[in-house]
């Protein structure tokens, strides 16, 4: 039988599934950190810094302060790894072998593997996994550059695009990171530090269609509810339709068919999460977050999702020229109380101890109140003091906020 649910119960159920349903009361633990990257399946790995790190940022939305070197603990303890899932992500090591039928056929990954430069380099490669095997990890910066400084993303030190070729088809893994380096080390030593016997491609692989459905199931945990469009994004799958894989794991009782009103297409709540769906239908089941979110957070990386979903537009600026941006090089999308109500630019100055504001838009028809408001404040403070630049700067408000949130 299908269930039907209103927009905005989809929402909940889908902040629910991500761990964005209710603020952790509790203090954060280093245990909280791979509970919420296992909630989500993958974290996003990106570099900026204009606030905290991407993976940073997510996680402080879903449980508040925490210490960020816990993430980097849990990678040199083997219960995470990092590869291409739905960019470059960390992941619980419970699922290496989800991603491992990447790496022994890379030929589809594009511009993340360079078949032509692993034939041509063959023998300076070779001495790089030489070297580490005799010597210990490796890091890029260990190599130096010859030939003067290069100048721009794609002109990468041979050695580098040596490392990231061995990364692409497992022969080496990310064993920790050092001020958000990679270290690389080979593939045996790090996954010992999971499987205490190693993996064994021979014994424990699992076929890609075997990987791909699982991988289509974790999706449909992680966003809470699913149609088809959605499910190829999440993990980066091969584009297709995949709306006989999503009617034949309902049909087997592994997905709920659901109706969402006003949308003429089937969709899907997982198995496990049926006491949260119950708990939509009966309106029981509210988001009471006011969070910012990261740009690469999976509620918005989906821009046709949070579109759909939230009737939120969302494009991330910061690879836009500056001309062209509409709202700043790194806008934070605003979460409040299961609805995405705006976003701000911001910057976190901390040596002067100041979350700049640069601009706060409000999403039209979101209406300024008090609960609003008190809201907005805490959560700006909030962020600001776990940067560490507690004084916050508002610059540009819109009308109606400009008495109520306090401005410097």
């Amino acid at each position: 039988m299908t269930q039907h649910l209103s927009i905005s119960a989809a929402r909940q159920l889908h902040l629910a599934a991500q761990g964005l349903l209710k603020p952790q009361r509790r203090k954060a633990n280093k245990a909280d950190v791979l509970a919420a990257i296992r909630r989500m399946a993958l974290l996003q790995i990106d570099t900026i810094s204009v606030v905290n790190r991407s993976p940073y940022f997510v996680l402080f939305s879903r449980m508040g302060a925490f210490e960020p070197a816990w993430l980097e603990q849990l990678l040199a303890e083997g219960k995470l790894y990092e590869y291409w899932a739905h960019e470059a992500c960390f992941v619980p090591t419970e699922d290496y072998g989800l991603l491992r039928y990447r790496m022994l056929d890379p030929s589809s990954m594009g511009w993340k593997y360079a078949g032509r430069w692993l034939e041509q380099h063959a023998t300076e490669i070779a001495a790089i996994k030489h070297h580490i095997k005799t010597h210990g990890p490796v890091r890029s910066a260990d190599f130096e550059r010859k030939g003067g400084k290069g100048n721009g993303w794609w002109d990468w030190k041979p050695e580098k695009r040596h490392l990231e070729v061995l990364f692409t088809v497992g022969q080496i893994m990310v064993t920790e990171r050092r001020n958000f380096q990679r270290v690389y080390d080979l593939t045996d030593n790090v996954l010992t530090k999971h499987y205490q016997s190693g993996w064994d491609d021979a014994r424990d692989l699992i076929s890609p269609e075997a990987a791909q459905a699982e991988m289509v199931r974790r999706s449909c945990q992680a966003l809470g509810v699913v149609k088809t469009g959605w499910v190829e994004d999440y993990y980066r799958l091969k584009r297709g339709k995949y709306d006989a894989m999503l009617h034949s794991l309902a049909e087997a009782g592994e997905l709920i068919p659901v109706r969402i009103e006003a949308w003429q297409h089937d969709a899907f709540v997982h198995k496990d999460l049926a006491p949260l769906l119950d708990e939509a239908i009966a309106g029981t089941l509210q988001s009471t977050v006011t969070t910012l979110l990261s740009p690469f957070d999976p509620v918005v990386w989906d821009r046709k999702r949070a579109s759909e979903l939230f009737d939120f537009d969302y494009r991330i600026e910061c690879y836009t020229p500056a001309p062209k941006r509409k709202y700043g090089y790194f806008v934070l999308p605003i979460l409040s109380r299961g609805k995405l109500v705006g976003r701000l630019d911001a910057k976190a100055h901390r040596q002067q101890g100041i979350f700049e504001v640069k601009a706060l838009y409000l999403e039209p028809g979101v209406r300024v109140t008090q609960k609003l408001t008190a809201d907005l404040q805490a959560a700006l403070q909030r962020c600001g003091d776990w940067h560490g630049t507690p004084l916050v700067r508002v610059l540009d408000v819109p009308t109606g906020l400009a008495g109520a949130l306090d401005t410097h």
